[in-house]
């Protein structure tokens, strides 16, 4: 058996390790590292972009078009790093609030000499406005991205991951009328994808939407009830009656702050009960131990991938499944996901998927499981004909 040694070993991080330690290293012996040079001072731009949906997106409570996003990009002797807060309304950011933020982290970034101290600069970064956290994942992803490059890697592969343990990925059906429920489920099925289903209406609604995917796959589905459920019993038949229906597991099933009837009802489920909205940073997950099954990580709520990977450490420490989720992002959010799904019980990385106006690729579906590039850092390519004006304003 590959140990962790040897597969650091056969992707050449021992030496990538060192300069990590040491950032004043030469970066150009790591394999596929730029040998460019250019201006040793981390500089942060942004973009506002909006995503455009392929189908109008509905869950309960809400419907959407479109999504606010601000894409960032920093620069450092030479190296580009992408990053991205998407920013769907139940967030509470705008793109307003996250270019105000970002005018404020701008000059903090310039403090720090290297961007290989992620940890120390977040924290820096998270203390400049309690809220935020999309803006702050967005220069988390743009940083992760960047030193990778320096080090010739995915992050996958300096975290010591297998991309051969990437489970299914889903592809999310909201909430729809009969028809629409029908096409979208064909389509999920053709791409081999899980189908990942927006419950919490309804009982009759939310039993024609899986009744109506039953017509034309038996393919496995995850329920997302986002928070649709207010009763307790009337939430353990749902998901008895789900149980029969090839279903693998529940996320989110009631109200966020109903932490205790929420511990009865993941005691009495026959399937996984997972944190959504109850989970939103690496302060949380302890305190869900015991009333969840496990977590779901979305890098718009915990900051980034920083975060993302402690919270990952934690809840491995806690015995507690993991799930890697998305907002509707663009693929360079996507591809930072990607980075940690082969750890993951499920993931939910089709955010990009879901737009018609994607500016980047990255990571790639391959018979239905979620591959990030094996190429350095997030492995982001601007899509032909893409003409984003990155500014800053001081």
């Amino acid at each position: 058996m590959t140990t962790r040694r040897t597969f650091l070993k056969s992707a050449g991080l021992l030496a990538a390790a060192a300069a990590v330690v040491n950032p004043s290293k030469i970066f150009a012996r790591t394999i596929g590292a730029p040998k460019t040079k250019g201006v040793k001072e981390i500089n942060l731009e942004w973009c506002p972009f909006e995503a455009k949906m392929k189908h109008v997106f509905t869950i309960s409570g809400s419907s959407r078009s479109t999504t606010p996003i601000v894409l960032t990009r920093i620069t450092y002797d030479g190296f580009t790093g992408y990053g991205e807060a998407a920013m769907p309304p139940y967030l509470g950011e705008t793109y307003n609030s996250a270019m105000d933020f970002l005018k404020k982290a701008r000059p903090v970034l310039k403090t720090f000499k290297s961007p290989f101290m992620i940890g120390e600069i977040m924290e820096k970064i998270d203390s400049i406005a309690t809220n935020n956290c999309a803006a702050k994942a967005s220069i988390d992803i743009a940083l992760h991205d960047i030193v990778g490059q320096m080090l010739g890697q995915p992050w996958y592969k300096i975290w010591g991951f297998n991309p051969e343990n990437c489970p299914y990925n889903s592809f999310t059906v909201g909430l729809a009328s009969h028809d629409e429920v029908l096409k979208k489920a064909k389509e999920a099925d053709a791409e081999g994808h899980l189908i990942k289903v927006k419950l919490g209406m309804s009982e009759k609604q939310d039993k024609m939407m899986i009744d109506t995917i039953r017509e034309v796959t038996n393919t496995t589905i995850c329920i997302d009830a986002n928070q649709g459920w207010k009763d307790k019993h009337y939430a353990l038949d749902m998901i008895n009656w789900l149980n029969t229906k090839n279903v693998c597991m529940i996320e989110q099933p009631m109200p966020k702050l109903m932490l205790e009837e929420t511990g009865w009802l993941t005691e009495r489920s026959p399937l996984p009960i997972m944190a959504d909205e109850a989970c939103q940073r690496l302060s949380d997950v302890k305190k869900l131990h015991g009333y969840y099954t496990g977590i779901n990580i979305k890098l718009m709520k915990c900051t980034g991938l920083h975060e993302a990977r402690e919270m990952v450490s934690l809840a491995q420490a806690l015995n507690m499944k993991l799930m890697i989720g998305c907002m509707t992002e663009t693929s360079v959010a996507i591809a930072a996901g990607a980075q940690i799904a082969p750890v993951c019980e499920w993931t939910d990385l089709d955010g990009n998927w879901l737009i018609a106006n994607d500016c980047f690729t990255s990571s790639t579906v391959v018979d239905g499981r979620i591959q990030p590039k094996d190429a350095p850092g997030l492995g982001l390519t601007m899509n032909k004909g893409v003409n984003l004006q990155f500014k800053a304003e001081e």
